[in-house]
């Protein structure tokens, strides 16, 4: 799992600072890691679509893959400033039209991700955005459904992303980009 390289850059810890950890929600024993409080200041939010636009702005990606629903608040931003499109991948019945899906395993049980047929292209170059990768679960996904239409998946990036992931996360072989970790 790659960290931010600018690891000494004062707009990493008011990021981090910026995220609140609200202990045994959804369920005991988890440590949510809630962005909303970081889009409540528009200098942090913007700072960490800053951040991720610096770094892909001059590796010729053309598609910005978000996941629903968190991955939609940094993933059009992002492609804005790079200058490439943004394809949402959504849960079950958000899209009309011809779609395509991909399931994945949750802890409790099974979900899936869906995108429009034709909107990647072959050998078009990706980034899959997300707030948080705990497990990779949802990420390896995204890649399985991107790789059906022979997208080239750059990267994957996160605002959060636990240090456990380095170790367990199932990416593919793909990088992982974090800008920071999280904290208790």
């Amino acid at each position: 799992m790659g960290a931010a390289e600018n690891g000494g850059d004062p707009r990493l810890k008011a990021i981090s600072d910026a995220i609140r950890v609200v202990p045994h929600f959804p369920k005991p024993g988890i440590m949510f890691h809630d962005i909303t409080t970081l889009l409540l200041d528009h200098k942090t939010f913007k700072d960490t679509v800053d951040l991720f636009v610096e770094r892909y702005r001059d590796m010729g990606i053309s598609i910005v893959a978000g996941i629903e629903a968190r991955g939609f608040i940094f993933g059009p931003s992002i492609a804005l400033g790079i200058g490439a499109k943004f394809v949402p991948l959504r849960k079950p019945g958000k899209l009309p039209g011809k779609i395509i899906s991909e399931p994945y395993e949750l802890e409790y049980g099974t979900d899936q991700l869906e995108m429009h047929v034709g909107a990647v292209q072959p050998g078009e170059r990706t980034i899959i955005i997300d707030d948080l990768v705990a497990t990779g679960g949802t990420l390896s996904a995204a890649i399985r459904l991107l790789e059906r239409f022979q997208a080239e998946v750059v990267e994957c990036a996160c605002v959060v992303g636990s240090p456990v992931v380095q170790g367990e996360c199932e990416l593919k072989e793909k990088p992982l980009f974090v800008l920071v970790e999280p904290h208790h």
